[in-house]
């Protein structure tokens, strides 16, 4: 009684095909394994490049200084 049969795992197999459909699970099957590629090469490299400088706290990357001048009317009507 402690342990699921065969049975019950093809039932709730069963019932998660019926709710998500084969499209979606297989969509995110592939999703998955490519993170798990991702991750795969990124752990094999073992090593970060140091070549790309990091971009200042608050600062978007390849921001220009004119850039920094520009208003963001919705943060400013949040704030």
């Amino acid at each position: 009684m402690g342990s699921f049969s065969i049975w019950h795992w093809l039932i709730v197999l069963a019932i998660v095909v019926l709710v998500f459909g084969t499209k979606k699970l297989k969509n995110i099957g592939s999703d998955l394994g490519g993170a798990v590629k991702g991750f795969k090469d990124g752990v094999k490299d073992g090593s970060t490049s140091t070549d790309t400088p990091a971009a200042a706290p608050g600062q978007v990357a390849g921001q220009t200084a004119a850039d920094k001048t520009t208003i963001d009317v919705e943060a400013k009507q949040k704030g």
